[in-house]
Formats: C-alpha cells, structure tokens, sequence
C-alpha cells in the first residue's frame, strides 16, 4: 500500500501545480525591472537626424517605451491606438525598434503613420534583450525618475489603456497627462 503513496503524492502535486498555472495570464510575465531603474542605452533615431537617443533624455517626465518593428503583425494591431494616444497627445511615445532593417521601419511608418515623437533603432537587439523583450510588441511605462512602472506583453487593447494604461499615468503625473 505503502508504494502507492509517494507515486499520487508526486500525480497530486503535479495536477495542483497545472490547475494553477491554467489560471495565470501569460501576459503577466513578472519584469525584474518593475519598480528599478529603466537600463541605460544611446541608439541612433531611426531617421538618423537626430542626437543619439537615452532614457536619461526624458528624466524629469513620464514616457511610455514602445518596442515594435515592421516584420510584427501583433504590432500593426495596436497602431491604430498609439496613433490616437499620439493624436489625444495623452503622454511622449518613444519607440524602439527592434530587429528590423531601417528602411522597412520607415517604409511602414510611412504606411501606418508615426505615433512617436522619437524612435531609438535597435537594429542587433541588444537594448530590447537588456529590456528583456520576449518579442514584440511590448510597452513599457517609465515615470519622471527613470524607474521602469509597468510591462505589457503584447499589443495594447482599448481595455488596457483605459483599465492600466492611463489611470497609471494619472498616478505617476498626478492628473496632468
């Protein structure tokens, strides 16, 4: 009888460790960068005119990063929403794009429009793996000193802006997005 044991002992523990895991959200993937400094970087603008591009540049507001590319369908679905939060001027929208070529991001900003007021080029993916992008898109809310508020995994719905989106900015900005 005894032999019995240990064998549904392992089956039980494993069919709880699933049950929960089934009931987690794999957008929820925790970021050690949550509530930590935003990694430091300097990229290239993507149309190259511009001063290199840091984080240290948007010290002293808060700013949402963008990691997209052109190659992304995932990221031609949430366009439309960055372009309205671009519109409604809701908060500074910096890019990165990652592993693309220069001339299919532009070619496709040129399609889809340019939410961004500045876009870093991340053409080997280094600043995205030092972000620990999973893939793209994903966004990132960084507050007035630099520290990393939030991580989303996948493209931003409607929901999410108005659920996490904004009532974080709210917080982070007092009311004044």
């Amino acid at each position: 009888m005894n032999r019995f044991l240990a064998p549904l002992g392992i089956f039980a523990t494993m069919v709880v460790l699933l049950a929960v895991g089934l009931t987690l959200n794999p957008r929820e993937i925790p970021s050690p960068f949550i509530g930590k400094p935003a990694p430091e970087f300097s990229l290239a603008e993507l149309d190259e005119k511009a001063a290199p591009i840091t984080p240290e540049a948007f010290r002293g507001e808060v700013w949402i990063m963008n990691v997209w590319a052109s190659w992304c369908v995932a990221c031609q679905q949430e366009h439309p929403l960055l372009m309205e939060m671009a519109d409604r001027n809701l908060i500074k929208l910096v890019g990165l794009n990652y592993k693309d070529k220069r001339n299919d991001a532009k070619k496709w900003l040129q399609r889809h429009g340019d939410p961004y007021g500045h876009i870093a080029f991340d053409e080997s993916g280094d600043v995205g793996i030092d972000y620990g992008v999973y893939g793209v898109p994903e966004t990132f809310v960084i507050d007035q000193d630099g520290i990393v508020q939030l991580k989303h995994i996948g493209p931003l719905t409607p929901d999410d802006l108005r659920d996490t989106i904004l009532p974080l900015i709210l917080t982070l900005t007092g009311g004044q997005s």
